[in-house]
Parts: C-alpha cells; sequence; structure tokens
C-alpha cells in the first residue's frame, strides 16, 4: 500500500493539488518499507487523482481538498483523509497507529466535515 501526503515544509499542506511535493510512503506489514519525495506535476481539475493512482497510491492526506476531488479520488480507489495538520512523520505514524483523525477541509471549496476512515 502507498499513502501520498501532500506535503509543504515537512508539514501537512493545507491544500492537496497546491502542494509543492507529496511524500509517498510504501506500507509493507504496517510498517514504513520506503519513503519518497516527488514534485507536484500540477495542478489541473481532474489530474492528480489519476496521477497518484498510476503510482500505486491508495490513500492521500492533505489538510484540505474539494468535493469534486474527493470524488475523484473514490472513483479511483483512494482513500482520502482531509483536515489533517501537522508534520508528515508525526502524521504518517499516527495513520499507522491508526490514531489520525480526519476533520473539516481547510481549503474554502468545502463546507462541513469530512470522514475518511483513518
Amino acid at each position: 500500500m502507498i499513502i501520498a501526503i501532500a506535503t509543504e515544509n515537512d508539514q501537512v499542506a493545507q491544500h492537496f493539488g497546491r502542494c509543492p511535493q507529496y511524500t509517498l510512503y510504501k506500507i509493507s506489514d504496517g510498517f514504513i518499507s520506503h519513503e519518497k519525495i516527488i514534485q507536484n506535476p500540477g495542478h489541473e481539475p481532474g489530474f492528480l487523482p489519476g496521477f497518484l493512482a498510476n503510482m500505486g497510491v491508495k490513500c492521500i492526506i492533505a489538510g484540505g481538498m474539494g468535493p469534486r476531488a474527493q470524488d475523484l479520488f473514490t472513483e479511483e480507489n483512494i482513500e482520502t483523509c482531509i483536515g489533517v495538520s501537522g508534520s508528515v512523520k508525526n502524521v504518517v505514524q499516527a495513520y499507522l497507529s491508526g490514531e489520525l483523525k480526519s476533520g473539516e477541509s481547510s481549503c474554502d471549496h468545502m463546507q462541513g466535515g469530512h470522514s475518511c476512515g483513518c
């Protein structure tokens, strides 16, 4: 399984599509087996869900994401966890331990909370 975290300065970026990079974690047997940082290829409507799906991503974690993007990730069978903040390292550890809490999107595309099952 691969988790992608929208990243800016080692912190979870507050908008998944406009972050400078993504930190990808390959998870094997509940542990991180590989970490890779990739640059954001650009924020074009509808592009990033397919791009990340082609890399094997099964979960995207970000501070914020609009409802259309969430739907596109769902179509790609990618779980979305939004309303997340903090250091990327702490967030991935919280995800692995089952303690990551999602919340309200931090971007202005969406009103209300989101539950992702993290």
